[in-house]
């Protein structure tokens, strides 16, 4: 923070901010959590953490700006990078004639300060803001590029020039060195290029190109759900599918089978890899890109949504030396993303871990991964045999598809190594009868089998976002769903409700009408099931995973719903959300 407990303290009182009471309450929380009066009076919802920076301008005697809805010149705009800008929360707004006034949340930040001082020449005046007033601006970027590739189609997509289609069933190697010669053309390789800078901006996980009947479609998946972004010439289809096949290393000359491939990329010092895949449809061919950020490394459990007795459960498991750790979930519910972490978390000098993957989402520093390549013989089940037998002590296996890798997994956490895995269930008690239908013998499952988990990602709240409470209706609809006295303990020991509180008084947060989806970015809810002593006799009983289910919940377990309901009231999403995603 830029101010002290104390300046800030006395600045709340005198402006009559805060009550005395309210504040001494938070002093105590911040001496027990051992944070700043800032966090623990924001955690509270006593202040914002724009109140805070306000009276840190005050206080500071720094100006403080507020950018929003206000226009700023491209010129100026652009004199930071965007990503720098994105990174550090920096925006420049005006520019004088030796001097650069500039927006910023922490005017502490001497890094960015300095690299901007040197890269303009300029003398940099800071200026505090707020967090709507950075996101503002940061949206000026998005609007130029929109602008920029209106004004590219515009001018660039009559220069497209075609490939002959060929005979319709067979290209001839003419046709491939004529597709390589557009995949070429500067037209092509802008219109890639803005694509993929598009997409990064966006926060895009993936880009769909579909060539229809009189355009092409290109749609962005943002926070999981499909949006389109734009339409291209029907001419581009061509030029776009033999660029993206010369950047993936793929034959430009097939085009009557599936491709898969990959490659790197690079936009103003953020990296990221693409998985390209294409899919020969009724118009030509659809392509589907991948993107994976190379920066993306460093979460934790915390990060990822983790909490409560869930988090407890994870450590645990991870603290095991043998046995087998499962995440469950569909396609897209960050299963990976989960395992990845573990990795990073078990990832020490004396440890050896391998993996066997389809695909490689990310390289990890110290390693081994191994993908599998089925065209060559390479499948999870003669990976993992192999693998066993390179010393490993800790062993990823991207999923469990069939009955030979679920016994070689089972083997492998027999004889004693740690197995982190990922099943395609509904829940974590569904684990238990999807591994016995993989003829898993029922006293092995409940050897090596540690923890369960299920997930799936939920958007989380933008900033835009209003405190509601739910009616006597809504909280008895609520309650067919989950157990609303459990939850509320959770709620409580998680600290995001004082002791005593009723569910009337708990607050629950949406989207501020008329402030666009309100949504950004994404979270986890989970929910976490140990193999106990009583969970293991059921399984040998041949229990259905309803039985299960209901054991672990008497025993404690939260369900991914209620995980998620815990989350509405912490602000991170909202109900109708989290019922969403738990009925899809």
């Amino acid at each position: 923070m830029l101010i002290r407990d104390e300046q800030l303290e006395k600045f709340l009182l005198d402006a009559g901010l805060v009550s005395p009471r309210t504040l001494a309450e938070a002093k105590v929380d911040a001496a027990h959590n051992k944070e700043a009066l800032a966090l623990a009076l924001a955690r509270r919802g006593t202040v914002s953490e724009d109140d805070v920076r306000r009276a840190e301008a005050y206080i500071l005697g720094i100006p403080f700006v507020n950018l929003k809805n206000q226009k700023i010149e491209y010129a100026t705009l652009s004199l930071i990078p965007e990503p720098i800008a994105r990174a550090h929360n920096i925006v420049a707004f005006k520019k004088n004639a030796d001097s650069l006034e500039v927006a910023m949340l922490n005017t502490d930040d001497l890094p960015a300060i300095d690299f901007i001082k040197k890269k303009t020449g300029l003398t940099i005046v800071p200026r505090l803001t707020d967090d709507l007033s950075i996101k503002s601006a940061l949206l000026l970027y998005q609007k130029t590029l929109r602008a920029e590739f209106g004004e590219l189609i515009a001018k660039e997509s009559a220069a497209l020039k075609l490939a002959p289609e060929g005979s319709g069933s067979t290209v001839g190697e003419v046709d491939a060195k004529e597709l390589k010669r557009i995949a070429e053309d500067l037209p092509v390789v802008r219109i890639v290029d803005t694509l993929l800078k598009h997409a990064l901006i966006q926060k895009a996980s993936d880009i769909h190109i579909e060539p229809h009947e009189g355009e092409v479609l290109v749609r962005y998946r943002i926070d999981g759900i499909l949006r389109d972004a734009m339409t291209l010439p029907r001419a581009a289809a061509q030029g776009l599918a033999a660029r993206v096949k010369v950047l993936a290393s793929l034959r430009l000359d097939e085009k009557r089978l599936p491709q898969d491939g990959r490659f790197k990329a690079d936009f103003e010092g953020e990296k990221m890899s693409l998985r390209v895949s294409t899919l020969p449809v009724y118009f030509g061919e659809k392509i589907v890109m991948r993107l994976l950020r190379e920066g993306a490394s460093g979460f934790t459990l915390e990060g990822l949504g983790f909490q409560g007795e869930a988090l407890e459960v994870v450590h645990r498991a991870l603290r095991q030396t043998t046995g087998m750790l499962l995440t469950t979930g569909p396609t897209g519910s960050g299963k990976t993303t989960t395992l990845y972490t573990m990795i990073d978390i078990l990832n020490t000098p004396d440890v050896n871990i391998s993996t066997i993957e389809d695909p490689i989402e990310y390289q990890i520093a110290r390693v081994n991964q191994t993908q599998v390549k089925p065209d060559i013989g390479l499948s999870f089940a003669g990976g993992l045999r192999t693998l066993v037998r390179q010393d490993p002590d800790i062993i990823m296996v991207g999923e469990v598809r069939d009955n030979e890798t679920a016994s070689l997994a089972i083997n492998a956490a027999l004889t004693g190594h740690l197995v982190l895995s990922t099943l395609h269930t509904n829940s974590a008690a569904g684990a238990v009868p999807r591994l016995l239908d993989m003829k898993v013998e029922p006293f092995l499952l409940v050897s090596t089998v540690n923890v369960v988990l299920a997930q799936r990602l939920v958007r989380k709240l933008g900033e835009t976002r209003e405190k509601y409470f739910l009616s006597r209706a809504g909280l008895a609809a609520l309650g067919k769903s989950i157990n609303m006295e459990r939850t509320l303990a959770a709620l409580i020991e998680a600290k995001a409700a004082p002791k005593g509180t009723k569910w009337e008084k708990v607050p629950f947060y949406r989207p501020r009408a008329g402030e666009g989806e309100g949504y950004e970015g994404r979270i986890g809810i989970y929910e976490a099931m140990p193999m106990s002593p009583t969970i293991r006799e059921q399984v040998m009983r041949g229990a259905t995973a309803a039985d299960i289910e209901k054991q672990a919940r008497g025993e404690g377990m939260l369900t991914m719903l209620e995980d998620g309901i815990i989350k509405c009231a912490q602000g991170f999403t909202t109900i109708e959300e989290v019922m969403r995603v738990v009925s899809e």
